[in-house]
C-alpha cells in the first residue's frame, strides 16, 4: 500500500478553469439539444411523413437510451478510464448528432437518437466528477456553478433557439449544430482532461462484468423511463403495455439494488447512500429536478396552451429567467466558497423556491408577457442556492475515488426526478381539470339565471356583430364552454405551482440532517 499523501496533494497540470469550461461545452451541448428537439416535432413528424404521436419517438428513445447509460457511467468509466470514457460519450454524440440530422425516414432518426442518447447519458456524470476531481473543496461550488449554468439554463434557451432554428433554416440544423460545438470540445478534451492518479492505477483492474447487475439495470430503468414518458399519453394502467411494464420493471430496480449492495463490483455503489450527506444530497437531488424540469415544463404549457403563445415567444418568456440563473449560479458558488453554512443556503434555497412558487399561483388567462417574465426570473433567484451547495456536499465523507459513483448516482436522482415531476405534474394537471370543468357546467345550466344573463349577453354581442339570431346563439353556447375549459385549466395550473411550493416548504428544515464540512476540509484518500 503506497502512501497516500502524493496523490491527496495531486493537481491537474493545466488551468482548472480551463478544464471547466472544456467539460462544461459538451454538457451544455447535450442538456440544450435535449430540450430543442421539443419544439421541432410537428416540422420532423410533416417532412419524414410520420403522424405527431410516432414522431413522439424521437424523443422517447433518446431518454430512455440517456436513463440506462446515466447511472452505469461511473461503471464504465472505471473499466475504460474516465478520460476516454468521457471523449467516447462526445464522439458518439457528435456522430449521432450528423446522423440525426441527414436522417431519411424515421426509423433510422430513432435509432440515431438511440445512440445520441447513449452518448449523452454519460456526459453529465463525467464532467461532475470532472469537475470533484480538478478543483479542491473550497472551490469547488464556483466550479460547479459553471456546470449548473449548462444543466439549468440550457433548457430555458433550448425552445426558443429551437423556434427560431426551425421557422428560420430547418429542423435538421437543430443536430448539425452539435458539430462544431463536438469537435472543439473534443480537441480541447484531449489536450486539457486528465485522469487523476487514483483512477489510473485502478482503470479496469481487477473488474468482472456484472451481467445480472446490467441486465437488471437496462431492463428496469428502461421500463420505467417509458413508462414515465407514455403513461399520462396511453392513459396509464389502462393500457395493457404500461401496465406489464410496471410489472416487469419495478422488480427489477428492486432486485438491482438489493443484488449491487451486495456485490463486490457494484455497476452503481448504492451502499454509498448509508453516508448521510450523499444519501440527503441525493434525496435533495430527486426533488429539484421535479421542482426544476416540472416548472420548466408548466410555464410553456399554460402560455401555449391558455394564452395562445407561439412555442418560440412562451421560449422567449423562460429565456431571461436563464440568464437569472447563470447570473445567481456565479452568486451561489461564491457563497459556498465563505464561510456561510451550505445547509443554510439550502434552506434558504428551499424557502425562496417555494414563496416563488406560490407567487405562481396568482397567473390568469389575461395576464401580461411581462408579468410572467418577471415571476419567472423571481422563480429562479433561489435554485442555484439549492443546486450548487448540494453539488458540494455530495462528495463530503466520500473517498476521491468514488467521485465517479457520486456524480453518476446524483445526475440519475435529478434525472428521474425531472422524469417523475413532468409526469406527476401532467396527471395532476389532467385530473384537476376534469373536477373543475365539472364544478363549472354545475353552472352553466339554463335554469341557473347568472348564466342565462350571461349567454344572452354573448348572443346579444353577436347579433349586434351581424350574425342571424340561431348562428349567434350557437356561437355564445360555443364561446361559453371555451370559457369553461379556459378557467379550469388556468385554475389547474395554479393549483399544480400551490401543490409544488407546499413540497418544497416541507423541505425546508432537512438539509440541517447533512454534516456541515469542515474549512478546507479534503476528501478520505483514495484506497491503494
Amino acid at each position: 500500500m503506497g502512501p497516500a499523501q502524493p496523490h491527496q496533494d495531486w493537481k491537474p497540470s493545466h488551468n482548472p478553469w480551463a478544464v471547466a469550461m472544456t467539460v462544461t461545452m459538451a454538457t451544455f451541448m447535450e442538456v440544450l439539444d435535449s430540450s430543442i428537439a421539443n419544439v421541432s416535432l410537428p416540422h420532423i413528424a410533416g417532412s419524414l411523413g410520420a403522424t405527431y404521436p410516432e414522431a413522439i419517438w424521437v424523443l422517447t428513445s433518446y431518454l430512455v437510451s440517456a436513463a440506462i447509460v446515466l447511472p452505469a457511467s461511473a461503471w464504465l468509466s472505471t473499466i475504460f478510464g474516465r478520460k476516454r470514457f468521457y471523449m467516447t460519450c462526445v464522439v458518439l454524440f457528435t456522430v449521432s448528432s450528423f446522423l440525426c440530422g441527414i436522417a431519411p425516414n424515421l426509423p433510422f432518426l430513432i435509432i440515431a437518437r438511440i445512440l445520441q442518447g447513449a452518448g449523452g447519458g454519460g456526459l453529465q456524470p463525467s464532467e461532475q466528477a470532472i469537475l470533484a476531481d480538478t478543483f479542491p473543496i473550497e472551490k469547488r461550488g464556483q466550479a460547479f456553478a459553471v456546470y449548473g449554468m449548462a444543466v439549468v439554463a440550457a433548457p430555458a434557451i433550448g425552445p426558443t433557439l429551437g423556434g427560431w432554428i426551425t421557422d428560420n433554416m430547418n429542423w435538421h440544423w437543430i443536430f448539425f449544430i452539435n458539430l462544431p460545438v463536438g469537435l472543439l470540445s473534443l480537441f480541447f478534451t484531449s489536450r486539457l482532461v486528465e485522469d487523476p492518479p487514483w483512477l489510473r492505477k485502478r482503470k479496469g483492474a481487477g473488474i468482472k462484468i456484472d451481467y445480472i447487475g446490467l441486465a437488471l439495470l437496462v431492463t428496469g430503468v428502461g421500463c420505467l423511463q417509458f413508462v414515465l414518458d407514455k403513461g399520462e399519453e396511453a392513459d396509464w394502467f389502462a393500457n395493457h403495455v404500461i401496465t406489464a411494464l410496471c410489472i416487469v420493471g419495478i422488480p427489477a430496480l428492486a432486485a438491482f439494488f438489493l443484488w449491487e449492495w451486495h456485490h463486490p463490483h457494484p455497476i452503481v455503489d448504492v451502499r454509498l447512500l448509508k453516508n448521510r450527506n450523499f444519501g440527503t444530497a441525493v434525496s435533495f437531488s430527486f426533488v429539484l429536478g421535479m421542482v426544476l424540469f416540472g416548472s420548466t415544463v408548466l410555464i410553456p404549457e399554460f402560455l401555449q396552451s391558455s394564452l395562445g403563445y407561439t412555442a418560440e415567444r412562451a421560449g422567449m418568456a423562460l429565456s431571461p429567467g436563464g440568464l437569472v440563473l447563470m447570473v445567481m449560479m456565479i452568486v451561489a458558488g461564491r457563497l459556498v466558497a465563505t464561510k456561510i453554512d451550505p445547509r443554510l443556503l439550502i434552506c434558504i434555497g428551499f424557502l425562496g423556491t417555494a414563496f416563488a412558487l406560490r407567487l405562481m399561483t396568482n397567473i390568469y388567462l389575461q395576464i401580461d408577457f411581462y408579468t410572467i417574465v418577471l415571476l419567472r426570473m423571481f422563480q429562479v433567484i433561489f435554485m442555484p442556492l439549492i443546486f450548487i451547495p448540494i453539488s458540494t456536499l455530495n462528495y463530503v465523507g466520500v473517498p476521491r475515488e468514488k467521485n465517479n459513483q457520486v456524480s453518476g448516482i446524483s445526475s440519475f436522482m435529478r434525472n428521474i426526478g425531472g422524469s417523475i415531476g413532468t409526469s406527476g405534474l401532467s396527471v395532476f394537471l389532467t385530473r384537476q381539470n376534469q373536477t373543475h370543468q365539472v364544478a363549472f357546467a354545475s353552472h352553466t345550466s339554463m335554469g341557473d339565471p347568472n348564466f342565462s344573463r350571461y349567454l344572452n349577453g354573448l348572443t346579444a354581442m353577436f347579433v349586434g356583430q351581424g350574425y342571424d339570431a340561431a348562428t349567434a346563439a350557437k356561437k355564445a353556447l360555443a364561446l361559453a364552454y371555451f370559457t369553461v375549459q379556459s378557467q379550469a385549466t388556468a385554475l389547474s395550473f395554479k393549483n399544480s405551482f400551490f401543490v409544488m411550493s407546499l413540497v418544497v416548504a416541507c423541505l425546508s428544515p432537512l438539509p440541517f440532517i447533512m454534516r456541515r464540512p469542515k474549512a478546507r476540509q479534503s476528501q478520505p484518500p483514495a484506497a491503494h
